[in-house]
């Protein structure tokens, strides 16, 4: 095999393995919508026979018509003579809606799996060529079956998944390859834990509010059609949580491009000052519950890219105003430190966060163990975004809170010719 094959090899098997991964996942979805399906309308459907008859009764004959759905209904008839005839187009119209939201929600998860899979596969299957590399080259040197035999024997004690263990056999002729193993392990260890977090996380912050519009779906079936204040509160509410779900699924999608190389950073000089203002005013316009202020002494350029920078900013700006009471003031200032690096800051007096959490609010999906905790439509992604950028730039953070007492965040970015 020549070297100039190789890649397309790697990149041929990783498209493979990328469309049976989507296949499976496909099908997963479509298994987890059924069964859904079947348990909404078995709930529908025993609750609406205790409403008419008082009890579920095992030999009662019943019978379902969902087609057309307009005119659907669910008929049972009881022994002793009782029938009920009950309009189920409502209830199936609001199946619908929920179906539909889960379906848009698991299509973007498979866009995703198709768009970046791919890469991520090949990511991981690229230590395989090391390995080849590394046989090649051994293939040449000779070896006992001793050697061949504790080299299986390591390989199988080793757990890719679960375990830390690194191959060893002390065989310096082996070196080479025993490196190339660990190497992969490592790699294939790290997107497990990854992989095995993003998906936990991500079905946890999505299964609240999908069950807050199922549950308001719900109610709007039994009686809350007929009564205009539930009717507007539902909607309120799934209006709010489709919000927040879409917030959520976008945020997961910028990271996702953003580790997997999609998003390019438009580096230009700029002035801080004018971008702050900027921030300020939106800020001012949107949010009328705080004071706002910016201090400055000084026209500062930065450079960057402006676009992903206000982002940031505008990321610290909704958490400060977040978790801080109406009325009371957030700062924002610009500045240079002593070792010529230009920052900016956004400074509050809310209610802070414990010494022990600082070092973990830019994870992802992180709540911490105090009151700060998220609300009022937060996804807990805002700052893994924002860490994102400010790394990209090679900038860093600077956190300093007091619980009870407020809360200073500063972004440092470099000179441009470091």
């Amino acid at each position: 095999m020549s070297k100039n094959n190789k890649p397309k090899n790697v990149t041929s098997i990783a498209i493979k393995i990328n469309s049976i991964s989507v296949r499976d996942l496909f099908f997963r979805f479509l298994v987890i919508d059924i069964c859904l399906i079947l348990i909404l309308v078995g709930l529908w459907c025993i609750e609406s026979e205790k409403s008419f008859y008082g009890e579920l009764v095992q030999n009662a004959q019943r019978s379902f018509n969902f087609y057309p759905i307009e005119t659907s209904s669910y008929t049972v008839v009881w022994n002793d003579g009782k029938t009920m005839a009950k309009e189920a187009s409502t209830f199936l119209y609001n199946l619908r809606k929920i179906i539909i939201v889960l379906g848009i929600v698991e299509g973007i998860f498979l866009v995703e799996k198709i768009i970046f899979g791919t890469a991520k596969i090949r990511r991981v299957l690229k230590p395989l060529n090391e390995i080849a590399e590394t046989a090649s080259r051994l293939s040449n040197m000779d070896f006992d079956e001793e050697k061949f035999q504790s080299l299986e024997d390591a390989i199988s004690k080793i757990s890719p998944v679960t375990s830390d263990e690194r191959i060893h056999i002390g065989d310096s002729e082996l070196q080479g390859l025993e490196d190339a193993i660990n190497k992969l392990l490592d790699r294939m260890r790290d997107s497990y834990r990854q992989q095995a977090r993003f998906v936990s996380d991500a079905s946890h912050e999505l299964r609240t509010p999908i069950s807050v519009i199922q549950g308001y779906a719900n109610m709007l079936d039994r009686w809350g059609k007929n009564d205009e204040s539930v009717l507007e509160e539902s909607i309120t509410a799934i209006k709010a949580e489709s919000e927040n779900m879409k917030n959520l699924v976008e945020q997961l999608l910028f990271l996702a491009r953003g580790i997997n190389g999609k998003t390019q950073l438009n580096m230009t000089e700029f002035l801080l000052n004018d971008m702050m203002n900027e921030v300020l005013e939106e800020s001012k316009m949107i949010d009328k519950n705080h004071i706002y202020r910016y201090t400055n002494s000084e026209n500062i350029i930065a450079y960057g890219d402006i676009g992903l920078l206000k982002q940031t900013t505008r990321i610290l700006i909704e958490n400060a105003a977040r978790y801080t009471d109406k009325g009371e003031v957030i700062t924002l200032r610009v500045g240079i430190n002593d070792k010529g690096e230009t920052y900016f800051s956004i400074q509050d007096n809310g209610i802070g966060i414990d010494e022990k959490d600082v070092p973990y609010i830019f994870e992802r999906f992180f709540r911490a163990d105090t009151a700060r905790v998220r609300k009022d439509g937060g996804t807990g992604l805002g700052l893994s975004i924002a860490k994102w950028i400010i790394d990209n730039h090679k900038g860093y953070f600077s956190v300093l809170s007091r619980a009870e007492i407020g809360t200073r965040i500063m972004v440092f970015l470099p000179q441009k010719n470091k």
